[in-house]
């Protein structure tokens, strides 16, 4: 999967900013499982990317509420 860029995020609408950080979240979970499992083993690095990209769709989801929740 690749990475997500800011500018390609900042095209999508709120809905599927939605569904974005879903997805992520899923494979967030899939991937830290996966390591406790002891089965991960290529893509260790993966679940910083993961979180980076979780952290920057909240970001622009804050930004276009205002901050307010």
């Amino acid at each position: 999967m690749s990475r997500n860029k800011t500018k390609t995020l900042r095209q999508f609408n709120d809905d599927d900013l939605k569904d974005k950080l879903i997805d992520l979240k899923v494979d967030l979970a899939k991937l830290r499982s996966e390591a406790i499992k002891g089965t991960l083993k290529k893509e260790a690095g993966v679940i910083r990317w993961k979180r980076r990209d979780i952290a920057r769709v909240l970001t622009l989801m804050n930004e276009r509420t205002g901050g307010k929740k």
